[in-house]
Order: structure tokens, then sequence, then C-alpha cells
């Protein structure tokens, strides 16, 4: 694929004015996911119906979904734009290359807590949503964490698993000309990764690809391997790695510090499989950066820790049933999204 559709666009950018707003979850296991994000990450909990969760980090009224369903996985990113004429430009991108954008119903909205949303396909089936106005709520956040950085940067970011890794990075920047920040190349288990990471505003990456073309299928079950918020303090995230730990949730990577972004984190799976990263004080590239950033190569995830938690004979075996799994499911691309001439 040419490196010509990987640049930003140039006729009105939308860069800057795109932040990660929420995910969505489906899963059938509500009473876990409650425990695991109210008693051991510490985040707000509003429990509307015996099928439908939302968790808080700030003053949104939603940051992450949980609705009941067979499927266990994460199903869409809901991106906040900042105006109409940066949505204009959005929904313009998405239509004139044929993609269908629908907009979703007014309870779909008020449940994810915004005005009004508009939908369409993305890439490993995670569906993408698209919004102008967050819903605010004035009522106190009840969670045992002193806060998460949000704000401009959006809520976090979402690490995705592929095997087209050229088609994934080019459709980020054709319907948000997202940026590249730099690349790992790091060793897991064996497999040689080649890991991207892209910005669509002043947070270093809000979108990881993790380039698993070598494998002839993703190793990864979930759509997404995994999901990152960011800690408002250090002892706000070594205290939920205790918690996680002392309730009984799975961790799968030991505190640690990333080479590129410099943050503090540790790994933990979700009640639905994929993992959270809960992260403290990752670089940023804000304006004064911006004009100078050059994408730079680390050797490896991390400075020090991030170890693999609980690795032995019984996991392994779970890891290539998991492939097996896999196997029979064609990974879902976009095409028209992934760099096809404007």
């Amino acid at each position: 694929m040419s490196t010509a559709f990987l640049l930003p666009n140039t006729d009105g950018s939308v860069f800057g004015s795109v932040h990660l707003g929420y995910v969505v979850v489906q899963s059938q296991h509500l009473t876990d996911w409650r425990r695991f994000g109210a008693e051991a990450i510490g985040l707000h909990v509003d429990e509307l119906t015996q099928d439908v969760m939302r968790f808080r980090l700030d003053d949104r009224e939603c940051r992450f979904l949980i609705q009941r369903g067979v499927t266990e996985d994460l199903m869409a990113m809901g991106w906040q734009v900042d105006d109409h004429q940066t949505f204009d430009r959005v929904v313009k991108r998405v239509t004139e290359r044929g993609v269908p954008i629908a907009e979703g119903t007014t309870e779909e909205a008020a449940v994810r807590g915004v005005e009004r949303l508009w939908r369409f396909a993305g890439p490993k089936g995670i569906t993408q949503e698209i919004f102008t106005a967050p819903v605010r709520s004035a009522r106190p956040l009840h969670m045992i964490t002193s806060g998460f950085v949000t704000g401009d940067a959006g809520m976090g970011h979402v690490a995705i698993t592929t095997r087209d890794p050229q088609g994934l990075h080019a459709y980020f920047n054709t319907i948000f000309d997202s940026r590249l920040s730099d690349y790992i190349d790091e060793n897991v288990g064996g497999m040689n990764l080649k890991i991207r990471f892209l910005r669509v505003n002043e947070r270093h990456h809000s979108v990881a690809i993790a380039n698993v073309q070598q494998l002839k299928i993703d190793p990864v079950r979930t759509k997404a391997q995994h999901v990152n918020i960011q800690a408002a303090t250090l002892d706000d995230m070594l205290s939920a790695h205790q918690r996680v730990r002392e309730l009984g949730f799975t961790m799968a990577w030991s505190v640690g510090q990333h080479t590129n972004d410099r943050s503090l984190s540790f790994y933990c799976v979700t009640p639905s499989g994929f993992e959270l990263e809960m992260g403290w004080n990752p670089v940023t590239v804000g304006p004064e950066r911006e004009a100078t950033w050059e994408p730079a190569t680390y050797k490896g995830i991390s400075i020090w820790g991030h170890t693999p938690v609980g690795e032995n004979v019984l996991s392994k075996l779970h890891q290539f049933a998991t492939i097996m799994r896999n196997a029979r499911h064609a990974e879902v691309c976009v095409p028209e999204l992934t760099g096809a001439p404007r």
C-alpha cells in the first residue's frame, strides 16, 4: 500500500477535533463487570436496568456501556467530534466511499449518554460511532479512585491486533486524519510484533495496532486486545493493581513502564476476556511538540516490568484452543475506508 494514503488529509483536517468518548461492551457477566469496575478498578457504576450498566470516569454520563448479550466482547467505539463542521467532514469521508452510515435511535443515544449518534462499519467488526454533544452529569462521582485523566485527550485508547495493519492505519487516517506517533518492535511468546501507535489529538495514542500478519490467524479471540484508561495519580493506579489481585481477578501483565509513551501501567483481564490497562502519566503530544514530532521505533514494549502473570501449561493450552476457534472466522475489514483514492 502506498504510504501516500497514510499521510494526513490536507482538505480540512479533523485532527485534534476528535476524542474517544466511550466504548460499548456486550456481556453475560454483568455481576462480574460491576464488581470488576466498582470494587477492583474503582469506577462509578450506574445500573440502569438488570441488563444495562454504565461506568463513569468523570462528569460524562457514560464512558463504558455494558449491555447484556451473548457476545463477550467490545462492540463499539464512540468518538466525540467537536463541532458540526468536523462531523460533516467525517460523514462525507465515509459516505462518499459508499459505506452506509445510520443514525442511532433516541434510546441508543440516551443509554450512551449523548444527544444523538451516527454509526458505520469499523475494522474487525468494531462499530464506529460519532457524536457531537455528550450529556454531562452534575451528580457526584461515587468511586474509590480519586479521578481519571480525560478531557481533550479523550477517555484513553483501544489496542487491536490485526493481520492487516496497513489497512487499519489507513482506516483511521481516512476518517480521523490520525498521525503516527511511533512504532514498537517486540517479541511476545516467540511471536515478533510490530505495533504502531496512532494519535488523533494530544493523547500519545488513541488507537494501537499490533501486527500479527505473520500468523495465519489472529491469536486474540476478542475484537480489541485491550482498552486503556488513565489514572489521575500513581497511588490510584497502584491501589487498583492491589485490589484486582486481592479480589481474584486475573492479572495479565505486572506493573511496568512503556518505552514510547513512558506511562506506568498494569494489565488485567476483564470479565469479557479482553484486557484493561490502567496507566498513569503518559507523555502527550501537545501543540508545542506537534510541529516537530518525528515517529521513532522502540525496541521492546517496556523499559522495566510488564512481565506476564500466570503463564503455565494450562494457559498455553487455552491460548491454543482460542486460536483454533478464531481460525473459523475471517477478519472483518472495511476496504472502502482503507486507502482508496479520494
